[in-house]
C-alpha cells in the first residue's frame, strides 16, 4: 500500500514537473532566440553600432518609427492582426521602400511577436493544438514568400500591388467586424491557410492576422484563444521570414528597426492586458479605414 502510494506520488510529481518545464519552454524558447539573433547581428554588424552613430539615430524620424511600432503593436495585440498591415502602411505612406520596409517590420516583429507570445502565455491565452496546427505550415510560406522579395521580385515595381493588398487587408478586416452573427464552423486545412497566410505576410510585408485570424474567427473560434495563438505562431512565422530577408537581402533601415522593436516590445504586455478589455469591432473598422487612407496616399505618390 505504501508503495504503491509512493509510486502515484512520483508520478504526479513527475507530471507536474514536465508541465512546468513544458510552460517553461513558452518563454525560454522565444527569449534563447532572441538572445541567438541579437549576438549575430551586432557580430555581423558591429561597424553600425558605434556610439556616434547610436545618437546620430535619435531624430524626429526615429521618433516616427517608434510611435509606429507602438500603435502597430496596439492594434495586433487587441485584435490578433494588423502588425504588418499597419506598420507597413505607414512606412511605405512615410516613403520608405517596400524591401527595407518589409525587412524592417520582419526583423522587428521578431522581438515583438517574441514579446507578445510571453504576454499571452502568461495571461493563458494560447490554443497550443492549434499552434500545432498552424507552425510549420506558417513558417514554410513564410520562408518562400521572403525569399522572392529578398531575391527575385523587384520590390519597387510592386509598391502598388502592396498598397492595393493592403487595402484588400483592410476591407477584411472591416468585413469582419461589420458580420454580426458568426456561425461556429469546423475550419478545414489549416496547413493551407497557415501557409497562404505566411507567404502573403513575408511579400506584402504584412497579411498573417488579417488572413489567419479573421478566418478562425469567421468561422466562430474563441477570439480570446484565437489572438493568443495566432499571435504565438507569428513569432516562428516572422522569424522564418525575417532570417530569410537577413541571408538574402542583408539588413538596411536599422533607424526604422530599431524604431519599430522598441515600440512594439514596449506595446506588447499592455495590448495581452487589452486582449478582452476594448470593444474588438469599432477598433477593427477604424483600423481598416486608416489602412485604407494611408496605401491611398501611397498610390497617390507612385501615380
Amino acid at each position: 500500500m505504501i508503495k504503491k502510494f509512493v509510486k502515484n506520488f512520483n508520478d504526479s510529481v513527475g507530471v507536474m514537473q514536465n508541465s512546468t518545464f513544458a510552460k517553461q519552454l513558452w518563454i525560454i524558447v522565444p527569449v534563447f532566440l532572441l538572445l541567438v539573433l541579437v549576438t549575430v547581428l551586432i557580430y555581423n554588424h558591429y561597424a553600425d553600432f558605434t556610439w556616434d552613430n547610436f545618437l546620430a539615430g535619435f531624430n524626429q524620424e526615429f521618433l516616427i518609427f517608434f510611435a509606429i511600432g507602438v500603435f502597430a503593436q496596439l492594434v495586433d495585440g487587441t485584435l490578433g492582426m494588423g502588425y504588418g498591415a499597419t506598420s507597413t502602411s505607414f512606412l511605405l505612406a512615410y516613403g520608405v521602400p517596400p524591401a527595407v520596409s518589409s525587412t524592417g517590420v520582419h526583423v522587428a516583429e521578431m522581438f515583438t511577436s517574441g514579446a507578445s507570445t510571453i504576454s499571452h502565455h502568461k495571461f493563458g491565452n494560447i490554443n497550443k493544438k492549434l499552434f500545432r496546427h498552424l507552425l510549420i505550415p506558417g513558417v514554410l510560406g513564410s520562408v518562400t514568400g521572403a525569399y522572392l522579395l529578398s531575391d527575385v521580385i523587384d520590390g519597387e515595381a510592386i509598391k502598388p500591388f502592396i498598397a492595393v493588398y493592403m487595402m484588400v487587408l483592410a476591407i477584411i478586416i472591416i468585413k469582419k467586424a461589420l458580420v454580426k452573427n458568426i456561425v461556429k464552423k469546423k475550419t478545414k486545412r489549416l496547413d493551407l491557410l497557415a501557409s497562404f497566410g505566411g507567404f502573403m505576410d513575408a511579400v506584402g510585408g504584412g497579411g498573417w492576422g488579417p488572413i489567419v485570424t479573421s478566418t478562425l474567427l469567421g468561422r466562430g473560434r474563441n477570439p480570446r484563444y484565437t489572438i493568443g495563438t495566432v499571435n504565438a505562431a507569428e513569432f516562428a512565422v516572422a522569424f522564418a521570414s525575417g532570417v530569410t530577408f537577413m541571408i538574402f537581402g542583408g539588413i538596411q533601415g536599422w533607424q526604422v528597426i530599431i524604431g519599430l522593436i522598441l515600440g512594439g516590445v514596449i506595446a506588447a504586455p499592455l495590448a495581452a492586458f487589452l486582449v478582452n478589455k476594448i470593444p474588438r469591432k469599432p477598433m477593427m473598422i477604424v483600423v481598416g479605414i486608416l489602412i485604407i487612407i494611408l496605401s491611398l496616399k501611397t498610390l497617390s505618390k507612385l501615380l
